[in-house]
């Protein structure tokens, strides 16, 4: 139903999917989760790897943790200080180009994501890892496992429940990621980063609400659905 009251039927998912920002806004938000994912679950479960080794773990996990405590504006600051025109970056390149506005803004965006968030993954899989009962990992080098059989075959499956909680965790911030890229380049960045919640704060202004709503119906459809298959899978 538009805002009228006059029933429109699939009109406004007609036109959403027409929409020239909207396609370039999923195709923008789906390359940066499948790069961004990937790359947090395999970082954070190696590094929590290395720390279950070490004895000082509250000190290093306290390390990981410090980029969720900086506030955005902090954040944004230290991308303009590096990536701008008068940047630390084109300082050291010597040259004279703001980043934010190539393509290269796409990559300092899934830089900032996984430094951010590489923090509560480490501690979730660090969690899992310590619960892991030694008995098992005992059992399984007196049977002659090395270290990739004993990580494969005894720590990744009971990992599951890690697994799940960090993809999920991960999944949904991985839309959250708007915040600081408005703050750099505003509601109309460089299309390499152009996400759906620029599309969607974009559209709120416009005050274009039966594409807003037909928007936000399909993203949490395509939200819910992710989740199922992780349920399923993990």
């Amino acid at each position: 139903t538009a805002v009228t009251g006059e029933f429109t039927g699939l009109e406004n998912y007609r036109t959403v999917f027409g929409n020239g920002p909207f396609r370039l806004a999923v195709y923008n938000t789906l390359r940066f989760t499948c790069i961004c994912l990937p790359l947090l679950l395999i970082l954070g479960l190696a590094a929590a790897l290395m720390l279950s080794q070490l004895k000082q773990v509250q000190l290093f996990k306290s390390f990981f943790l410090l980029p969720m405590a900086m506030p955005s504006a902090t954040i944004v600051l230290v991308w303009k200080m590096t990536f701008s025109v008068d940047g630390f970056l084109n300082r050291l390149l010597e040259t004279h180009v703001d980043f934010m506005w190539t393509e290269d803004a796409f990559w300092v965006l899934v830089f900032s994501y996984v430094w951010k968030n590489l923090g509560y993954t480490v501690i979730l899989w660090l969690a899992g890892i310590l619960a892991i009962p030694g008995d098992f990992i005992e059992a399984a080098r007196v049977d002659g496992a090395g270290s990739f059989r004993v990580f494969w075959s005894v720590m990744l499956p009971q990992l599951k429940g890690s697994m799940y909680t960090i993809t999920v965790l991960s999944f949904l911030n991985s839309f959250k990621v708007f915040r600081e890229s408005y703050l750099v380049a505003g509601a109309y960045p460089h299309e390499s980063m152009y996400m759906l919640q620029h599309l969607f704060n974009n559209w709120f202004l416009a005050l274009d609400l039966p594409r807003l709503s037909a928007a936000a119906i399909l993203m949490a459809g395509a939200l819910g659905a992710v989740i199922a298959v992780c349920i399923k899978r993990l």
